[in-house]
This record gives structure tokens, C-alpha cells and sequence, in this order.
């Protein structure tokens, strides 16, 4: 798994750095747009309804991950305590929205990979996976990015 995100990183430092020749898949909505889709969504909804039991949840995210997510919920099994969705505990929705940035996608074969930060003081970095499910792109999976801080462009006169 770690050098699975390794890679990704890797792959996103490159594509960075390579500009503009980098694309996305050409569908009537992009990854980046599902992605800012859902988000603001998911926080309009905060403190009012708990977003993985709304219904509407199936609209942004895979069939898949949301029942794995609900099957968890159900058993007392979702790991570390923080939302799935953001990775922590406690946000100021308002605060999330004004400051979300969504960053280039990158695809791997029939995945997109889109880095998300939030926040202005405390920055929040998230890779959010997404594919496509019924000719929409669906959020798969979304990992933080704390402990690869420190991750730079691998040179191999290092």
C-alpha cells in the first residue's frame, strides 16, 4: 500500500512537472468537477444528516465503497476515529468549501487520481481516487496524505 502511494506521488510529481501535455479522460464530466461535486455536497450536509446513510451519497461515490463503508458503519468497524470523506474529526464546512483545491488529475489506466487540500491554516491534502461507474466518475477510495510529507522528486545523482 505505501509504495502504491509512493508511486501515485511519483506520478504526480512527474505529471506536474511536465505541464499541460498532461489529460484527462475526455467525458462530458471530468474527474476534477466529480470530485468538487461531491465534496461540496458532503459538506453542505455536515451536521445535518450523516452523509453515508443519504441515499444521494450513490450520486459521488461507488456502489462498492459506500456499501463496504455502510457495512462497516452497521458493525462498528470504521477505522480511526475521523470521517472517512476529510480523514478528521471536527470542520468548519464553511471554511472547507471556500478553501477546497482541487489539483490536475492524473489517470492511471481507469482510474483518476485527484489531489484535494482544504483548510487555510491547518491544510488538509487528500488523494481522492475516482473511476468510472455508469459513465460517471465515482469516488473509489480517498487516502490522506499525512507521513508522506516528506516525499520529493526522486534524482537518481542523489
Amino acid at each position: 500500500m505505501n509504495k502504491f502511494l509512493l508511486r501515485v506521488f511519483a506520478s504526480l510529481a512527474l505529471a506536474l512537472a511536465l505541464g499541460p501535455g498532461v489529460t484527462t479522460a475526455a467525458t462530458p464530466e471530468t474527474p476534477e468537477a466529480a470530485v468538487k461535486a461531491f465534496y461540496t455536497w458532503y459538506l453542505q450536509q455536515e451536521g445535518s444528516v450523516y452523509q453515508l446513510t443519504d441515499r444521494h451519497i450513490y450520486d459521488y461515490v461507488a456502489k462498492p465503497t459506500v456499501d463496504n463503508l455502510r457495512d462497516d458503519y452497521r458493525h462498528k468497524r470504521l477505522p480511526g476515529g475521523a470521517d472517512y470523506f476529510t480523514r478528521v474529526q471536527d470542520l468548519d464546512p464553511q471554511t472547507w468549501l471556500r478553501t477546497m483545491t482541487l489539483h490536475p488529475a492524473i489517470a492511471l489506466g481507469g482510474t483518476a487520481v485527484i489531489p484535494v487540500t482544504f483548510g487555510s491554516t491547518e491544510k488538509q491534502n487528500l488523494v481522492v481516487f475516482v473511476a468510472m461507474e455508469n459513465g460517471h466518475w465515482r469516488i473509489t477510495k480517498v487516502e490522506d496524505t499525512t507521513g508522506y510529507q516528506g516525499f520529493h522528486r526522486y534524482d537518481p545523482m542523489d
